[in-house]
């Protein structure tokens, strides 16, 4: 399909609402009946929510947040028939949504759970890479911040590497540095030592 602003305007709205859907904060309320703004670090993203009510919510959370990014990929990619241009437009209106939802003030996440939904459907050998320096880094270290901040550097490297569509490596690079930006407190906490490492609530 040819590229045009007004559909470029469409498909982005399409991934900005997709991505603005705040499963944590919702999924936690219902399952959990507590507001999980309100707990740990504020974040209503998968990491706060295993720390604070454990692992089963938190992946079902984690699931939720990667299908914002992956189901308004589709339905540009196969449903509308948009090009790369336009599906990494879509990619762009979902990650905003996430860290900056309409449900929420225009507050939101840290993009890593649905960045990692957009890159497993735009970029899949680039968010294999990233999740492999995910998981040893918080295997060793304990710390998912540090962990999802340097996956999102190497998968977005990887994809000039592998030599994706430029518009897909391209909004893998911005990715990674909304990644970084939204990380900054924990760069600091990083830094000084003060950082959180994971370990699993179980508040009912």
């Amino acid at each position: 399909m040819d590229f045009s602003y007004l559909l470029a305007a469409g498909v982005f709205l399409l991934g900005y609402v997709f991505g603005s859907v705040p499963n944590g904060l919702w999924l936690v309320k219902a399952l959990h009946h507590i507001d999980i703004r309100q707990y740990g670090s504020g974040n209503i993203g998968a990491t706060n929510v295993f720390r604070t009510v454990g692992p089963e919510t938190a992946a079902i959370v984690l699931i939720g947040d990667m299908l914002k990014g992956i189901v308004p990929l589709y339905i540009a990619d196969h449903c509308i028939g948009a090009g790369a241009s336009l599906v990494a437009i879509t990619a762009l209106g979902a990650l905003l949504g996430h860290n900056y939802s309409l449900f929420l003030g225009f507050k939101g996440g840290k993009g890593v759970a649905t960045g990692l939904g957009l890159f497993l459907y735009m970029l899949p050998v680039s968010a294999g890479v990233g999740f492999l320096v995910w998981a040893v880094l918080v295997a060793v270290t304990r710390y998912v911040s540090l962990g999802s901040i340097a996956a999102a550097l190497v998968a977005a490297g990887s994809a000039w590497y592998f030599a994706y569509p430029w518009p897909y490596a391209a909004f893998g690079t911005l990715a990674a540095l909304f990644v970084v930006i939204r990380h900054k407190d924990n760069i600091k906490r990083l830094a000084n030592g003060t950082e959180s490492k994971i370990k699993p609530g179980r508040m009912k």
